[in-house]
């Protein structure tokens, strides 16, 4: 095997710092994105919890429409 002469090894180090770059670049859109998915995770309980109140409530409501109509 023939040893690397100068103009290659500069290369394959150029190469290797892009693809350091790279994962570095990778990682923080990995992170980023985590962050966005906790985020809409927490937005989509608090929604399914309010759907649910307001589901309560307007059952609630019927059911009280419905106890005035019996009684009239």
């Amino acid at each position: 095997m023939a040893p690397m002469d100068e103009p290659d090894i500069n290369i394959l180090s150029e190469k290797i710092s892009q693809l350091i770059s790279l994962c570095e670049q990778l990682q923080h859109q990995n992170q980023q994105l985590v962050s966005q998915e906790r985020h809409w995770r927490e937005e989509r309980m608090q929604l399914i919890e309010k759907n649910d109140l307001a589901r309560q409530k307007v059952e609630a409501m019927i059911l009280r429409l419905k106890s005035l109509e019996h009684d009239a």
